[in-house]
């Protein structure tokens, strides 16, 4: 794929990983990813901005081919995905100086071994012009690690957002065409990466928001070219508003947690409570912290191993404390040998979570009649809660 015009000389020059299923060793990926980098050039000066992972390195230096000289690389995160061809290309481009954040050149140096004299740390609202165009530099600590910025290119009203906005989507479209796929997977993007930080995000969005934005481009996913689409979507996940959903993730050994779940998912429905169940033996995660974006409640499903939840379990649990929903209320239920510690563990688990911890069902062995009727009355007092769910304004 060549490099690609925005506009205004302004182009595209990144990478697509179309094949890559999985990141960070963590996050899956059906649809592949991107690797967006962006070059300006101005009438007195180039710019790259940002690079692309060290695995695609040489299709970026190939859409660099026929530029002459760059003046400036732009890192707005330092992380390898995004900084990780850094070297190599001020190995061919000596003269550009490297423009990032102050805690974000100690990282180049620190992770990329890049000279700390190649580096200038650029403020909060600092603006660089290229002769014609000019470009500001937006500060935007913890969008997702505490070094990131954007920038601003006034002249034609861009915003390069970074992972801000960002989707893990590889697509042969340098535009946003298929708003129904991207939207899913701009949202699993957020759940998955940027949820932990959502209040952060919440003052981000109004200050990047104060500039006319014609087009937002991204570090990963498509261009935006109706920024709004994404806006209001992260409008939407960074509020405080919570829907009439239960996440209900469950592993179950001998079929006995698995009767309850399904006990419990037919109980809130007849309740009119839309439900996600996630079996953890097969589940995407991605899917899994998609649903917990909007979700009002999580219901834990686990068997007693060894007195504690099953391992998998307790590895989902700590998964959801660490991106942080906004989940108002949880609960545990599953069944046991002999005895056990699963509802003290897990509650343990989830420190993050500010919830409502609503009674739990524990039943010795396969359910029996009062145990499904304990079900039904968790069922009753977590419709009864999502009755009395209000949209509270967005704290400032």
């Amino acid at each position: 794929m060549k490099k690609r015009l925005i506009k205004n000389n302004v182009f595209w020059v990144g990478a697509m990983d179309w094949n890559r299923r999985l990141f960070d060793s963590l996050i899956p990926l059906p649809e592949g990813t991107s690797y967006n980098a962006y070059l300006v050039r101005g009438k007195d000066k180039t710019v790259l901005l940002d690079t692309v992972d060290p695995t695609k390195s040489d299709i970026l230096m190939e859409h660099l081919g026929d530029v002459d000289r760059i003046d400036y690389v732009v890192a707005h995160h330092a992380e390898q995905d995004h900084s990780g061809t850094l070297p190599r290309v001020l190995a061919k481009h000596p003269e550009a100086r490297v423009l990032a954040t102050e805690k974000c050149k100690g990282m180049l140096v620190d992770h990329l071994q890049i000279p700390a004299d190649h580096i200038d740390a650029v403020t909060d609202g600092q603006k660089v012009t290229l002769g014609d165009k000019t470009l500001e530099f937006i500060h935007t600590p913890w969008v997702h690690w505490p070094e990131t910025m954007c920038t601003y290119l006034a002249e034609d009203k861009i915003l390069f957002s970074c992972d801000f906005f960002g989707s893990h989507y590889a697509a042969s479209s340098l535009f946003v065409k298929d708003k129904r796929t991207v939207y899913d997977d701009a949202k699993r993007y957020y759940a998955e990466i940027m949820m932990p930080f959502r209040t952060t995000i919440r003052r981000n969005l109004e200050k990047v928001g104060s500039r006319n934005i014609d087009t937002i481009a991204p570090s990963h996913g498509p261009v935006y070219d109706e920024p709004s689409f994404i806006i209001d979507a992260y409008k939407d996940w960074t509020s405080e508003n919570v829907k009439n959903e239960v996440v209900i993730p469950y592993i179950s050994m001998h079929g006995s947690t698995e009767a309850m779940v399904q006990h419990l998912t037919s109980a809130l429905a007849d309740r009119g409570v839309k439900v996600h169940l996630f079996d953890l033996a097969v589940t995407d995660i991605g899917k899994l912290a998609m649903a917990l974006v909007d979700a009002a409640t999580m219901v834990v499903g686990t068997p007693t191993v060894l007195v504690g939840p099953h391992p998998v379990v307790s590895s989902a649990a700590v998964l959801a404390n660490a991106i942080r929903p906004k989940v108002r209320y949880a609960s545990v239920v599953g069944s046991y040998g002999w005895g056990g510690k699963a509802v003290e563990q897990i509650a343990s688990l989830i420190p993050n979570l500010k919830v409502e911890l609503l009674a739990p069902v524990l039943c010795k062995g396969y359910p029996r009649q009062n145990d499904f009727a304990a079900l039904d009355a968790l069922a009753d007092a977590i419709a009864q809660r999502h009755e009395t769910l209000e949209k509270p304004p967005t704290p400032a």
